[in-house]
């Protein structure tokens, strides 16, 4: 057992702890930090010359804590400086040791999008989930969520980023790029990923969501015509999938008063109520984890964000269902 020092005994006597607190303690029990370090080992540096480098699993609790709060290199160093509850979570003690730097963060992190791990977590993830009956099968809710990126070209190149485009949502135009999200339709969690730019229609993307046992599959009237897709009408499987799609809501008016008009309400509300779960997860991933814009230039690193902050996002619903610590051990 580790010695305590007096600021933990400090710590300790506090009569509340903080919502950061008790997410790095859930966070901390949920992780299989064993897997996770040894998908990352064959790809770190193997210190037969020069400093010996950090080790695996305290680089990756730093880069976890980037994501989780939305921190950049120099941001993140900072905050284990300030904050007790990151330096427990990182499991630092300033008597024999120092936070790693900014420089080596950013190492590490171009380690994690070069080699690909962001999806090899989640898919660890993933596996784990459904072996312990997380996961259901047959029925995929399918959604996109833009994702701003800086439009400005005050910048040192002079241009915008080249892989984000702009696009019109209602009145509004926006520029970045857009997340395509496959989430389970009986636990909402999330089961598939995809990046584009933001001016690639939903149903563009959707095929790619689909799984292979899925039987059903609900959307909102992005989706629309999915059915009559290339993709989908030239893939057995998925033409005979049942795709449940919510309407315009123009479609109400045109229906008179009465018993059809109270059975199209009744049908748009069962499909908006399983749809809805979509949304749980989105909210976790910009508003939660705060990646509401983009954190990088090119589409290929934030999807790598996007992995690690969805692998994340099926922890953290995870841990709020209850009984997770019996059913993951």
């Amino acid at each position: 057992m580790k010695q305590q020092t007096f600021s933990d005994i400090e710590y300790s006597n506090r009569k509340k702890k903080t919502k950061r607190d008790e997410f790095l303690e859930v966070m901390e029990e949920i992780i299989p930090w064993d897997e996770w370090t040894a998908l990352v080992k064959p790809h770190y540096f193997k210190g037969k010359r020069g400093r010996p480098p950090k080790g695996i699993e305290k680089m990756l609790r730093m880069y976890l804590l980037q994501i989780w709060f939305n921190l950049s290199d120099e941001g993140v160093e900072d905050a284990i400086y300030d904050s007790y509850a990151m330096r427990k979570f990182m499991g630092i003690d300033f008597m024999t040791e120092q936070v790693p730097d900014a420089t080596t963060l950013l190492k590490f992190r171009r380690i994690i999008e070069e080699s690909g791990l962001g999806k090899g977590f989640f898919n660890a993830i993933n596996d784990c989930l459904e072996k312990c009956g997380h996961i259901m099968r047959g029925g995929t809710i399918v959604d996109a969520t833009l994702i701003n990126a800086p439009s400005s070209t005050k910048n040192a190149a002079g241009s915008r980023d080249p892989e984000m485009c702009q696009t019109k949502k209602g009145n509004q135009w926006y520029f970045g790029m857009k997340c395509h999200m496959g989430v389970d339709a009986g636990t909402g969690y999330i089961h598939s990923i995809e990046a584009t730019a933001a001016n690639v229609h939903d149903v563009s993307e959707a095929s790619k969501l689909i799984r292979e046992d899925d039987e059903v599959v609900y959307g909102d009237a992005g989706y629309l015509g999915i059915a009559k897709r290339p993709e989908i009408v030239e893939d057995p499987h998925k033409a005979g999938i049942d795709y449940r799609i919510n309407h315009r809501p123009g479609k109400l008016s045109s229906i008179p008063e009465g018993p059809a008009r109270d059975w199209y309400r009744y049908e748009e509300h069962r499909k908006s109520s399983v749809r809805s779960k979509v949304e749980h997860a989105f909210h976790i991933i910009k508003n939660t984890f705060g990646f509401s814009k983009v954190s990088y230039r090119g589409i290929a690193k934030n999807l790598n964000r996007l992995y690690m902050l969805s692998a994340s996002a099926n922890l953290l619903m995870c841990a709020r269902s209850g009984g997770w610590r019996k059913q993951l051990a």
